[in-house]
């Protein structure tokens, strides 16, 4: 067999044992929490609408991530420094480099989480008009909202954003083991915003996206789904007024408005194609 496609296949084993721990806490935890703090009554989230196309996209989404991520930043250092061969590589990016990683890994850590999120914010407007709808639409096709749905994206959303943001910044020099720290927390938050829980968190509602905050994101254009772009931090939709947390009051449909997305992840993965 040839090197690469067991090296792909080392690679998916690797993720595996990693996704797949996270997962069962995850699911215990957001099991815990929405039944004390459910946001909308209904069937618990094993037992929602999609559950299958949601499962493949959380064990599909972090290979593809893994694999484009390391693949572009190979391409990036040679067009851009020069830099070849897999000892050459691994010298390259193991620490970083440049002045960004002789910074201290915690402020590392806290550049690379303003940073791209500052950039995911205008990725994901430009996501919600023009030709880039019909990609992202797939992300807000889950009319059952829960922690499991936060990893459907279509791998074309995931390029253009997440991974190319990612490999931007490890590029620029931050060091790859902020990662470490980096890495639980997003994965964490990101499914924390999509849960089905009543968490405004009060003040703190400015300082991090929440999931009351991120679902009125997943409602209709007319209730707010053009709102809330924010994946971390509202600063950016307070700044660029885009922020929208009304008093007293919480989001109760969600979905795209186009109903005619496929609710099987082949469908979806070819929908924006078929448009």
């Amino acid at each position: 067999m040839p090197t690469l496609p067991l090296e792909v296949i080392s690679m998916l084993g690797q993720t595996m044992i990693k996704v797949v721990p996270i997962t069962l806490m995850l699911a215990v935890v957001f099991t815990v929490m929405t039944h004390f703090w459910a946001c909308n009554p209904g069937k618990p989230w094993w037992q929602k609408r999609e559950l299958v196309t949601d499962i493949c996209y959380w064990f599909f989404v972090p290979v593809f991530a893994r694999v484009f991520r390391i693949g572009l930043l190979v391409v990036g250092a040679a067009a851009v420094f020069n830099v070849h061969g897999a000892d050459e590589l691994i010298a390259f990016y193991d620490n970083g480099h440049g002045p960004l990683s002789r910074l201290p890994l915690a402020l590392q850590a806290i550049i690379f989480l303003v940073a791209s999120d500052f950039m995911l914010y205008w990725l994901h407007r430009m996501f919600h008009g023009g030709g880039f709808w019909k990609y992202h639409a797939i992300h807000h096709s889950s009319e059952d909202l829960e922690w499991i749905s936060a990893a459907r994206f279509h791998p074309v959303n995931l390029l253009i954003g997440t991974i190319s943001v990612d490999v931007i910044l490890l590029m620029a020099g931050i060091s790859p083991n902020i990662m470490l720290w980096v890495g639980p927390f997003t994965t964490f938050h990101s499914a924390f915003v999509h849960a089905n829980v009543n968490w405004a968190l009060g003040p703190f509602r400015y300082v991090i996206a929440t999931p009351v905050f991120h679902r009125w994101h997943h409602t209709s254009v007319d209730e707010g789904g053009d709102t809330n772009f924010a994946g971390t931090f509202p600063i950016w939709d307070i700044l660029f007024g885009t922020f929208r947390m009304p008093d007293n009051v919480l989001p109760a449909d969600y979905g795209a408005d186009d109903k005619a997305i496929p609710t099987e992840i082949t469908g979806q993965l070819a929908y924006p194609f078929r448009q």
